[in-house]
């Protein structure tokens, strides 16, 4: 029954394996909770899964990754019922916690050049970690998206990328002048290295010639941003939030900025509306004459 849904999501679903592995992690946390209650999962109702989610909170789960464990569940009971293992879905009624709204750590092009003036190019990896940060925010890339990107997806002669986004879907992205060319700096670098077996069609290596990890991003990112002196909370996905940012601000439209994230859905993208509204209020709060005068007393 486990397996069949496991199968059900990477076959008929599509997703990545990656996906497939965090709804399976996902789903093990109530299976594991449920074996511990002597609960077996076909015979569960609606007040197991709710102590269920109060054991979440309980142990210092976020609500946002509560929502992402309930939504996960609420799709198996879904594929239980589909596939006729029970009869009556008991997730139906199961509420989330509530989000507040969350707006996401967005860096402006001076903090970004702050993050890339702490890169010392002296280093091997010095123009290959330049690159990376610029393709990030040139692209919009998702950091999976960046540690899978291929030479045979690159068409630099045309400005553009190909890209494998969620569901394996392809999606193609402008890619800018300046990460063209600190692109052709890291590929001076990668033409030296010696490369694994099967790696060669990655853009982006480590030092032993295999493709990056987005853990090695993750700490990579976080190193030069606190080298930089950037007090904001920073990873790989900030990057993504600076690109559509800095697309909303200069008057792109919100589906040609879904388009190049690769959202599903335009609610996804919205989230970037409220950002823009976040910015003009803190403008007016800082440069509105009579915010000024008040200043000034």
């Amino acid at each position: 029954m486990f397996r069949a849904y496991l199968r059900y999501l990477k076959l008929q679903r599509n997703f990545t394996p990656n996906t497939v592995d965090a709804y399976e992690r996902d789903l093990q946390k109530l299976l594991t909770y449920l074996e511990g209650e002597g609960i077996d999962a076909v015979n569960v109702e609606l007040e197991d899964l709710q102590h269920f989610a109060a054991s979440l909170h309980d142990i210092g789960v976020t609500a946002r990754s509560q929502c992402r464990i309930l939504s996960g569940i609420r799709s198996f009971y879904k594929f239980l019922v589909t596939d006729g293992y029970i009869q009556d879905d008991p997730t139906e009624l199961l509420e989330s916690p509530q989000l507040g709204d969350h707006l996401p750590e967005v860096l402006s092009v001076e903090e970004i050049d702050m993050i890339e003036s702490a890169i010392d190019l002296s280093k091997w990896e010095g123009h290959r970690n330049k690159a990376i940060i610029e393709v990030l925010f040139s692209c919009g890339l998702r950091v999976s998206e960046l540690t899978n990107l291929k030479l045979s997806n690159l068409y630099l002669d045309e400005e553009y990328v190909r890209v494998e986004g969620k569901g394996r879907k392809e999606r193609l992205v402008p890619i800018s002048q300046k990460a063209i060319k600190e692109l052709g700096y890291w590929f001076d670098d990668r033409r030296l290295m010696n490369i694994k077996k099967g790696e060669e069609d990655y853009v982006f290596l480590n030092r032993r010639g295999a493709h990056l990890t987005r853990t090695m991003i993750l700490i990579m990112v976080k190193k030069y941003a606190e080298e930089a002196g950037i007090k904001k909370t920073i990873s790989p996905h900030t990057f993504r939030h600076s690109f559509a940012t800095a697309l909303l601000e200069g008057g792109a439209d919100l589906r040609v900025i879904q388009a190049m994230l690769g959202h599903e859905s335009i609610g996804t993208t919205e989230i970037y509306t409220h950002i823009d509204t976040h910015t003009l209020r803190e403008a007016i709060l800082e440069h509105h004459p009579r915010n000024m005068k008040n200043k000034k007393t």
